[in-house]
């Protein structure tokens, strides 16, 4: 018990250290493709500007830009995936809409195979030292005799603090409903909050899911929490993914789609429970918080993570 507690103390004075001290030198290097950020040698993540094309053999309408991957613990190892034979649209580090109705019409921006809609990059906005700020939209597909629409203009800012001990990413979206019509949102058990696919060896029995009220993946999903942690094996060890939810986002805690089985899979899910509405030139915006390490962590070790992200004294 006193090892565990001094173990608790040392990480959690190292996360705060890392927290207060000034950011690790990054490179922040764009080209026509994507953006890429390092520390030093280290990549830190990979955000893609051009449409990443689909499997061999796959519809193109799984192509798809404006996503992270790969996400990076701070020794470089590898924790996100993308097109994942269970779920080609999978797409790394992401965000979109599921359920919504729009004119009408079920809209839905994140099955891509339907053809309904979609997720653009649009145009960077800003660069610089920490990260980068970037324009995409969810654009409403032409089918029949619609015309191909943007829905919900957006802004992806991500801030990085990178170090030894942990890569902190501050992934924020502010969405504008630019269309003549309200977008509806029904309560369904996933979507539009940050979304996040791992590497597929992450999985049972060698996964772990904890969330803020110590649930495990059996008995996380549909629950509220501010944070989950997750963790798999890596080629130099393993790594642990945390992903927090800001105390104002909307319906805050919000609740969690996990998978109580197999692959590893985490969203945050803003319309769960209850419907929600964007109406024409309303913005909202969700705020969220991504911490990698290249350990094993548990609950004890998120705590000063999270009281540092919802200013919590």
């Amino acid at each position: 018990m006193l090892m565990k507690i001094c173990r608790a103390i040392v990480f959690g004075f190292s996360c705060c250290w890392a927290m207060m001290a000034a950011a690790a030198p990054l490179e922040v290097v764009e080209d026509v493709n994507q953006i890429v950020i390092s520390r030093g040698q280290t990549p830190v993540l990979t955000y893609h500007k051009a449409e990443m094309p689909p499997p061999p053999g796959e519809t193109e309408l799984f192509r798809r830009s404006g996503f992270i991957h790969p996400l990076h613990a701070p020794n470089g190892d590898v924790v996100t995936s993308i097109h994942p034979a269970d779920h080609i649209h999978h797409m790394g580090l992401w965000h979109a809409w599921v359920k919504t109705k729009w004119q009408g019409e079920e809209i839905d921006f994140w099955n891509l195979k339907g053809g309904r809609g979609t997720v653009r990059f649009v145009e960077v906005i800003d660069r610089n030292s920490l990260g980068f700020k970037v324009r995409q939209q969810q654009v409403a597909l032409a089918y029949e005799d619609r015309a191909e629409t943007v829905v919900l203009d957006e802004t992806l800012e991500v801030s990085v603090t990178s170090s030894a001990q942990a890569n902190v990413i501050d992934y924020t979206i502010t969405q504008t409903n630019v269309s003549d019509a309200v977008l509806e949102l029904p309560a369904y058990r996933y979507g539009g909050g940050i979304t996040f696919r791992a590497p597929e060896t992450w999985g049972e029995p060698d996964d772990s899911y904890v969330t803020s009220t110590g649930l495990d993946r059996t008995e996380g999903h549909a629950t509220r929490g501010d944070w989950v942690v997750m963790h798999g094996p890596t080629e130099q060890g393993s790594a642990s993914v945390v992903i927090m939810g800001h105390p104002t986002n909307h319906d805050a805690p919000q609740r969690m789609r996990i998978w109580p089985k197999g692959k590893v899979f985490f969203n945050y899910a803003p319309t769960q429970e209850f419907d929600w509405r964007i109406a024409p030139a309303e913005t909202v915006v969700l705020r969220y918080r991504v911490v990698v390490d290249s350990h094993r962590l548990v609950s004890a070790d998120v705590a000063p993570w999270w009281r540092d992200y919802a200013k919590i004294d």
